[in-house]
């Protein structure tokens, strides 16, 4: 059950619905995505960004068309995709997946507006020149998510109190991943926590960088917010069920997905955000004028049913500040 509902200021081949006879008129949209638009992947944020648009007032088939790309994981595909698109040629190009795709997305795009939605920071990817005034012709949505991590730790420890060794998985490939790990070091210092990290780059990794994580004597783990992750995050979250190991993310979907707890964005509602920009940039307005949005809150979403299976008493502090609880 959802207790309090906020606004959040935030999140591959297969084709949306093409456009029908009569209609080569419309706008078309590309989306260039990491993953797929299944509802396990990205399903979720594909939705809120077809939400956005429609609160501008374009509707997918009645007056705008949508050209999407998706890399399915495969990153070395992302410039290619994105080079398609840009010759199709689209009006705006959304991105779903990452500070990857947002990057080749831009080196792709040329002239061509670009919507963006990062985990990262945009200004030092080079996305942008500020938040307020973006320059060129890119704008979005950044969800900042590192600095909530030792958030994060705090309440894992909370949920698991004198739990010993807490592991970190992350995809050390992630160009955030350095940040990540050295700012979990910092917070896990103050507060005397042992850590230790494992990773994993693809869905094989799972099972082993968790077994090892099990092995060295991890009782808990936060999971690093990796869009490879996300998009795999059924297989992540049973991995994790099959070592009896609780576990931290970063949104909710994780949880809805059978994982302990989430703490993070509401990357839907930022996708809606980006799903908004694009459609006023197809009635004008210029990506230069429009800020990059960030969160203004953060959700924590704990699962019960989860608790209860990994033998977890929720500690009813934690479980008072929660913003939805899924029994």
């Amino acid at each position: 059950m959802r207790r309090r509902d906020f606004i959040a200021g935030l999140g591959s081949a297969a084709t949306w619905p093409l456009e029908a006879p009569g209609q080569s008129s419309m706008p078309v949209v590309g989306v260039l995505g990491s993953s797929s638009p299944d509802p396990s992947a990205h399903g979720p944020f594909v939705q809120a960004l077809r939400e956005g648009l429609a609160n501008t007032g374009f509707v997918e088939g009645r007056n705008v068309r949508i050209e999407s790309r998706w890399a399915n994981g495969n990153f070395e595909r992302l410039q290619p995709l994105a080079a398609e698109l840009a010759r199709h040629p689209v009006s705006v190009i959304a991105t779903i997946g990452g500070d990857a795709v947002a990057i080749a997305a831009k080196q792709a795009a040329g002239g061509i507006p670009l919507v963006f939605t990062s985990g990262g920071d945009p200004i030092r990817l080079g996305l942008i020149e500020s938040f307020n005034r973006p320059g060129g012709n890119v704008t979005g949505v950044s969800v900042i998510t590192s600095g909530a991590i030792a958030k994060r730790l705090e309440m894992l420890r909370e949920m698991v109190p004198g739990g010993g060794v807490f592991g970190l998985l992350l995809n050390r490939s992630n160009p955030n991943a350095e940040a990540e790990s050295h700012e979990l070091e910092a917070a896990a210092r103050t507060l005397g926590q042992q850590v230790t990290f494992a990773n994993a780059s693809n869905a094989k990794d799972f099972e082993p960088a968790v077994a090892e994580l099990a092995r060295v004597g991890a009782s808990a783990v936060l999971v690093f917010p990796d869009v490879y992750f996300t998009g795999n995050r059924v297989l992540l979250v049973a991995a994790l069920a099959r070592h009896r190991l609780p576990a931290i993310y970063h949104f909710r979907e994780f949880t809805l997905a059978g994982g302990l707890m989430s703490y993070g964005a509401n990357f839907p509602a930022a996708f809606r955000i980006a799903g908004s920009y694009v459609g006023r940039i197809l009635k004008g307005d210029k990506p230069a004028d429009l800020p990059v949005q960030q969160p203004t809150s953060f959700e924590l979403v704990i699962n019960l049913k989860t608790a209860k299976a990994l033998g977890l008493t929720v500690p009813p502090q934690l479980l008072a500040r929660a913003d939805e609880v899924i029994e």
